[in-house]
C-alpha cells in the first residue's frame, strides 16, 4: 500500500442494511464460531482494527447511529443530561425519554434530539455512557459483544468494516 492509500472500504449508510442482512447468517455463524473458540487476541484484534479504521474515517460526516438508534440512559446520563440543560432530571425524563419494553430509558425521538445539522452533538461532553461506548468495539471480552457487533454492522460503517477485516482473518 503506498502512503495515503486508505486500507479500509465503507458502506453508506443507506448500503448497511441491505449487506448486513445479506451477511447476516455468515456473520452470526462467525461470531457463534468465536464466541466457542474465544481467542485470547480478539480483544486486541478489535482494538487495532477500530483504531486503524478511525484513522480514516469521520464520523461526522455519517452520524447514521444518532439518525437511526436511540441510546439507553441511565440515571448517571439523564443527571448530567438534565444539569446541561439546566432542567430538573425529572422534566428532562418526561420531556425526552420513555420507557422501552425492557424497563430502559431511551430518546422518544430519532434522530436524536441533540444532533445538530453538522452531524455534531450539541451535547458531546455530556453524551450519555452508551454514546460515548459507541460503537463498543474496543471493550474487553469482546466475545460476549459479537452479536452486539453483528448488529451494529446495520448502523455502523466502521463496525460493519471492522468485522468484515475480521471474519477474513479468523482461522
Amino acid at each position: 500500500m503506498t502512503s495515503g492509500e486508505n486500507q479500509w472500504e465503507f458502506s453508506s449508510p443507506p448500503e448497511l442494511k441491505a449487506k448486513a442482512k445479506s451477511r447476516k447468517k455468515a456473520r452470526q455463524a462467525w461470531a457463534k464460531k468465536t464466541k466457542q473458540q474465544a481467542p485470547k487476541n480478539l480483544d486486541q484484534r478489535f482494538s487495532d482494527l477500530h483504531d486503524s479504521a478511525f484513522s480514516e474515517y469521520d464520523c461526522l460526516n455519517c452520524a447514521n447511529c444518532c439518525k437511526t438508534t436511540s441510546p439507553m440512559l441511565f440515571e448517571r446520563d439523564i443527571e448530567r443530561l438534565s444539569k446541561a440543560l439546566r432542567m430538573k432530571p425529572g422534566d428532562f425524563t418526561q420531556e425526552y425519554l420513555f420507557l422501552d419494553i425492557d424497563g430502559l430509558y431511551a430518546f422518544k425521538q430519532t434522530p436524536c434530539p441533540f444532533l445538530g445539522a453538522d452531524n455534531s452533538c450539541q451535547h458531546y461532553e455530556d453524551r450519555p455512557k452508551a454514546c460515548r461506548d459507541f460503537p463498543h468495539t474496543q471493550h474487553r471480552k469482546m466475545h460476549n459483544l459479537l452479536n452486539l457487533a453483528v448488529t451494529n454492522c446495520t448502523v455502523c460503517p466502521v463496525v460493519d468494516a471492522i468485522v468484515d477485516k475480521l471474519a477474513q482473518i479468523q482461522p
